[in-house]
């Protein structure tokens, strides 16, 4: 299957480092433009399959961007899904206006936003692999405490570690850890993406503990995870 091109218009880059992280560079290419007047020229110039357009941004807001794509030939047929802030109906009276195709609120969720784009790209966007996976992790909370411990499972996007303190969600995490003995230790930025708690228990079958959204990984980072993670799936675990 050819990848598909999907343009992200996000001015944030914390956001930014978030949705790319949910697509598979595998199944898309990934455009990228910081304010409404840019994605527009990088619409018309690179024909992405797809638009994911946040509302607020510099020199051109999103739901303005999306009205003028719409209105010119030349783009009008290229899904435009807009992004914004969860309970605020003026800004999805003015989403609607643009004539956008879908709308996404914050904060984001991974399936959720996945389903989108499945639904408007007409196609199947695969589950990334996560395999049971106990490795010992380092990693930095936001304090500078260098915490250690190790790791249920892992996929390309995250993993989850077993944790007697629950830290709070969306704490920002440096996280250091060695897949394979004698190789370089890889390293990537992270933020608690949920938590795992035995009084109200997300997932039951899990420990005590916080699931991990891996954030800005570099792109050989995450080929050694896939392949890792593959690899691992293969041969049974």
């Amino acid at each position: 299957m050819s990848r598909k091109k999907i343009l992200l218009a996000e001015d944030v880059e914390l956001f930014l480092e978030l949705e790319k992280s949910f697509l598979d560079p595998d199944f898309f290419e990934v455009l990228v433009a910081y304010n409404g007047r840019e994605a527009m020229d990088i619409a018309l110039a690179e024909k992405p399959d797809l638009i994911l357009m946040d509302f607020y941004m510099p020199e051109m807001n999103g739901n303005e961007a999306c009205r003028q794509l719409k209105e010119n030939p030349e783009t009008a047929d290229i899904p435009v899904v807009m992004v914004t802030q969860a309970g605020n109906g003026e800004d999805l009276k003015l989403c609607r206006a643009a004539k956008c195709d879908d709308v996404i609120v914050k904060p984001i969720n991974q399936q959720n936003f996945l389903n989108k784009i499945r639904q408007c790209l007409n196609m199947t966007v695969p589950r990334a692999a996560r395999i049971e996976a106990k490795i010992k992790v380092y990693f930095d909370d936001e304090y500078r405490r260098r915490l250690q411990n190790y790791s249920i499972n892992l996929g390309p996007g995250g993993m989850f570690i077993e944790l007697d303190t629950i830290l709070p969600l969306d704490t920002p995490l440096t996280v250091d850890f060695d897949l394979f003995q004698g190789e370089t230790p890889l390293t990537c930025h992270a933020r608690v993406a949920w938590i795992n708690d035995p009084e109200q228990p997300k997932n039951p079958r899990l420990p005590r503990g916080v699931g991990l959204q891996f954030l800005d990984m570099a792109p050989d980072t995450m080929a050694r995870i896939r392949d890792y993670v593959q690899a691992s799936a293969l041969a049974g675990g």
